[in-house]
């Protein structure tokens, strides 16, 4: 079958993790990783016949360290655990993020240091495979002690307990369960705290945006190589010899893009004797900007892979020493940075991208009719436009305020230092939503730049991203009804159909 995966736990690469986001898929695990689900299994069935105290294994949790809890007990503590956790609130975030904390949870487990069952991973496994998605309620975690309320709520499901989404549709649990061919499972000792300790949540939602502001980033490039033409702008601030003294690799790989982008442009060629001497910052400056982006962005993919295949519960068991260590693995302090990083990249390339619809809609800069339209006055053209593309990037500058730098004690002062991962990640989905938007009316405006330019044509492959963009909006040749084109030009950015032309810049498509 075409989605189907076959992965190793632990190896996950961006590109798998952004297919995971972007359609349903199939996981088959390793023959390996099963053997070493069922080693750890075996670790915490001999600690619980021993009667050996274990943090989360026989004794309470959190400040209830010290509790030891009865054997007879032990399966309804994992059950308690899951139901007093799952205490989220919010809207239930987007299938394609659960699908993705399903899958990272899966990887974690099967790495063998968690002590669940393998009952339980290919009752995970099941819930992928039928595209039974628990309902997630998207506010309740700090990033702490992992994701506790959230990934309660996806764990209660497995309980028979909550509500799931199947293709569109809102059931019970237990009819979700049996969709997948599954009923109610009962835990084990460990399994309930290894299914909530983690970074998966924050880690998917974080992954989500890396993926948005990469489809954005790549629209952006684009756009700005457009504006450029349909300013007549110079391409000697592209010139390779003035990024190699500068040493900064996203500049010096942004740059090189640009240059290929406009190469062979006729709108070019047509003003190679003008008087220009320098464009404005937002044109001229866009390898150095942009490039601080990429770099960004790079280092960010960086992060997240390395969290998606890692180990984030407590404890962890190593079979091979028979040891069971308490630890913090479960801090999302490195995904909390991380995405207040990516939410400083996606503000900065829709700020730049409207610097840019600004100069274009000004004839005094431009050249071009006052606000890209002919019978200015009469008609406004994208006059508001670029007020949408400066209310979107104002906003998106509020939204950028760095998460992590906050911080508040939770558990009786037990777990006084919190990351605020899970929140820094969520807002990046409505920032790259309004720099889509941004970019979009950038897309548009350069459009009808060049048009304005006719006969001559600009580059090939920007002729065949404005042969794109025309065949989704028209010639704005008077006024009419704007927001559905920026809608169209809008969901052009976000669909990611423009990183093509830059692909091998983008981490989580140069692997594909």
């Amino acid at each position: 079958m075409s989605n189907l995966l076959e992965v190793t736990a632990g190896d996950l690469s961006l590109a798998t993790l952004r297919r995971i986001h972007a359609q349903p898929i199939v996981f088959r695990l390793a023959a390996n990783d099963r053997k070493r689900i069922a080693a750890a299994t075996a670790l915490v069935e001999k600690i619980v016949s021993t009667g050996e105290a274990a943090y989360g294994i026989n004794t309470g949790f959190g400040l209830l360290a010290q509790t030891r809890i009865p054997t007879e007990q032990l399966d309804l503590l994992q059950r308690n655990l899951l139901l007093s956790h799952a205490a989220g609130v919010g809207t239930p975030l987007p299938d394609a993020v659960v699908r993705l904390i399903l899958a990272l949870k899966i990887n974690a487990l099967a790495r063998g240091h968690s002590g669940v069952t393998l009952g339980l991973l290919d009752a995970l496994l099941a819930l992928l495979e039928n595209e039974v998605y628990p309902l997630i309620p998207a506010q309740g975690s700090v990033g702490a002690s992992g994701d506790l309320a959230p990934l309660a709520h996806m764990s209660a499901v497995l309980l028979g307990i909550g509500k799931v989404r199947v293709r569109g549709s809102v059931l019970p649990a237990t009819e979700g369960l049996r969709l997948a061919g599954l009923r109610p499972i009962k835990l084990h000792a460990k399994e309930g705290l290894a299914l909530i300790n983690g970074t998966q949540v924050s880690t998917a939602l974080a992954l989500a945006g890396l993926f948005g502001a990469e489809d954005v980033f790549g629209a952006a490039v684009i756009a700005g190589a457009m504006s450029v033409d349909a300013l007549k702008g110079s391409d000697s601030p592209f010139d390779d010899r003035i990024h190699q003294v500068r040493g900064q690799p996203g500049q010096i790989a942004v740059a090189r893009e640009y240059r290929e982008l406009m190469a062979g442009s006729a709108i070019r060629a047509s003003h190679l004797d003008c008087s220009r001497v320098q464009d404005p910052y937002s044109f001229r400056c866009q390898p150095q900007v942009m490039g601080a982006c990429l770099d960004l962005i790079r280092n960010c993919s960086v992060t997240l892979q390395l969290e998606a295949n890692a180990v984030t519960d407590n404890p962890l068991l190593f079979v091979e020493q028979g040891d069971v260590l308490s630890g913090g693995n479960f801090h999302a302090e490195p995904v909390a940075f991380a995405a207040d990083t990516l939410a400083l990249a996606i503000a900065e390339i829709g700020n730049l991208s409207e610097r840019r619809i600004a100069v274009l809609v000004d004839p005094k800069m431009s050249g071009l009719p006052a606000f890209l339209v002919e019978n200015s006055g009469l008609n406004s053209g994208f006059m508001i436009a670029q007020v949408t593309a400066a209310a979107l990037v104002s906003e998106n500058k509020t939204i950028a305020v760095p998460c992590s730098v906050d911080s508040i004690p939770t558990s009786a002062n037990q777990e006084d230092h919190v990351s605020m991962a899970t929140h820094a990640a969520r807002r990046l989905a409505p920032m790259v939503d309004n720099a889509a938007g941004v970019v979009g009316i950038e897309l548009l405006a350069a459009a009808q730049g060049i048009d304005f330019h006719r006969p001559a044509r600009s580059s090939a492959a920007l002729e065949e991203v404005h042969a794109a963009v025309r065949a989704g909006v028209p010639f704005y040749a008077a006024d009419r009804y704007f927001a559905p084109d920026i809608e169209v030009a809008q969901n052009l950015v976000k669909s990611g159909c423009f990183s093509r032309f830059v692909n091998r810049l983008l981490p989580s498509r140069r692997e594909s």
